[in-house]
């Protein structure tokens, strides 16, 4: 039998260009006993990589697991649900639908108020704006673009609904970054409740 969860567990996910790393870094410091994970995945996008992800997603959550009622808060730049959208994109090729299903029932029932935020441009041509910085890497299967990133984007706003419309257990929350970067932290504040 489970405990009453004391700690927040918070996944930030959305488009490249939407403001994950903003959100995160805020996250990190203004939400008490937070630590933050960036993760990005494996580079490698042939069928040898999914064996790869699999075994580092689900190792991911027996660590999450271990640090149920630990009163620390854990916010995550990116998890599984990437991999999904990626696959879904066809940059992987391989298929990740039927682990993600495992991974995200296992995750529901982790003993954490479970937050799943997916960031989002109203504006898609902001993309362009925040995309083209010279601090920004770009990987094979994933160029930085304004088409690749609405193209992501539509695919993270119909993962969330789909997690909402599912799992009970996690919060779900679609929130828009078109705005300065002060209202976005206060849209993150109410959410979280810090």
């Amino acid at each position: 039998m489970k405990n009453m969860a004391n700690s927040k567990l918070i996944v930030v996910e959305g488009p490249q260009g939407a403001g994950k790393t903003t959100v995160t870094d805020y996250i990190r410091h203004g939400l008490k006993y937070t630590n933050l994970y960036r993760l990005c995945g494996t580079a490698d996008s042939s069928p040898t990589g999914k064996q790869k992800a699999k075994d580092m997603y689900w190792d991911l959550l027996e660590y999450i697991e271990k640090m149920e009622n630990k009163s620390i808060n854990l916010v995550f730049d990116r998890t599984f649900f990437t991999e999904e959208i990626y696959s879904r994109l066809k940059f992987k090729e391989y298929n990740f639908s039927d682990e993600y299903e495992k991974l995200l029932n296992k995750f529901n029932t982790l003993d954490f108020d479970i937050y799943y935020i997916t960031l989002y441009l109203e504006d898609t041509e902001l993309f362009k704006k925040r995309l083209v910085r010279d601090d920004k890497a770009i990987t094979d299967y994933a160029k930085f673009n304004i088409d690749s990133s609405k193209k992501q984007q539509e695919q993270y706003l119909k993962m969330a609904d789909e997690i909402s419309s599912k799992y009970t257990n996690i919060k779900v929350f679609k929130v828009s970054n078109d705005t300065d970067e002060k209202e976005l932290k206060l849209k993150i504040k109410n959410i979280l409740n810090f």
